[in-house]
């Protein structure tokens, strides 16, 4: 996958194509550094700390860890995400205890949980409605009350009955995805068009449409159009003033690594200098891994309708 780069937008455009810079910047956007005090963001936290150290640490697979994650546990918060690539990389399937047995499989003696937050919800009082004179009473909402920590474990911590296999598995083909993807950018009102007067860019986001070069490998063309389409939902307005030029691209390439992995393309390894962007800096690399997370979310929920949302992804941590 081509490492990228974008021109500012004046008439501006995002290409994928060339070699990134690496710089800081001085935006507000980058000098956000606190924490809200609750245990989903103490738990985020914990995660981006820890990637932090094992980056600086050399270990520069960390980062494709998260991301890889992210590509598997889709339907999961950002902040229980985090907590399992911190706490067990190589998980690929997690569920509880009565979700394991339910399928006739059990936890291996000695195997420890991966601990993530599920929230608590309760019911406020019945309310009059004062404003028309109706003396009925409404029906109460559920409001977030508090998280509490549960505890999931990974397929490979249980034995018993074979799973079925996953479906959409698809290994090195787009399949429909690349159909249902040109279907969202149509509902989103963003035009596609191919046109070779772009090359050597793969693709240009110009905000409102998206040009890709021609003749690509199919495998290729799904994950630059991922990749402008990460920029057309990310990159616009408030937030394009405040991120630099590396920060943008990086999110976008991060967003069609999660893509293109999760629909079972070959993505190779996300680079290890991309995290040199954040400087250290824990607060912009927790907000960016967030965005990062939720339009990739948003974006296989579009080219995989048929997949359903399971009950433990209820859990927070965001």
């Amino acid at each position: 996958m081509a490492v990228v780069t974008a021109a500012p937008r004046t008439g501006a455009t995002h290409t994928r194509n060339q070699k990134q810079r690496k710089h800081r910047s001085d935006s507000p956007y980058q000098q956000r550094t606190t924490q809200r005090d609750n245990p989903a963001q103490t738990l985020i936290k914990q995660a981006v700390d820890q990637l932090i150290r094992q980056l600086e640490a050399g270990k520069s697979d960390a980062l494709t860890a998260y991301l890889a994650a992210m590509a598997r546990f889709h339907n999961y918060s950002f902040g229980n995400i985090l907590a399992i690539a911190r706490q067990k990389p190589d998980a690929t399937r997690v569920a509880g205890i009565r979700t394991w047995n339910e399928m006739g499989r059990f936890v291996k003696k000695g195997e420890k949980g991966i601990q993530i937050l599920a929230p608590m919800l309760g019911y406020g009082r019945h309310r009059k409605e004062a404003d028309t004179g109706d003396q009925s009473e409404t029906k109460p909402q559920p409001v977030l009350i508090g998280f509490r920590a549960v505890y999931v474990f990974d397929v490979a911590q249980t034995e018993g009955a074979d799973l079925p296999e996953m479906e959409h598995s698809v290994t090195g083909d787009v399949g429909e995805h690349r159909d249902r993807l040109i279907n969202f950018l149509a509902q989103q009102n963003i035009a596609l068009e191919f046109n070779q007067k772009i090359a050597p860019a793969l693709g240009v986001s110009y905000g409102g449409k998206i040009a890709l070069l021609p003749g690509q490998e199919k495998a290729e063309e799904f994950t630059t159009l991922v990749h402008e389409t990460a920029h057309e939902l990310l990159h616009k307005a408030e937030r394009r003033t405040m991120t630099t030029q590396t920060v943008r691209e990086t999110e976008a390439e991060a967003v069609a690594f999660i893509v293109g992995q999760a629909v079972g393309l070959e993505m190779g390894n996300a680079s290890s200098d991309y995290i040199q962007m954040y400087a250290g800096n824990a607060a912009l690399l927790a907000e960016s891994l967030e965005v990062i997370q939720r339009t990739a979310s948003t974006l296989l929920r579009a080219i995989r309708p048929e997949e359903e949302t399971p009950a433990s992804t209820t859990a927070a941590g965001s």
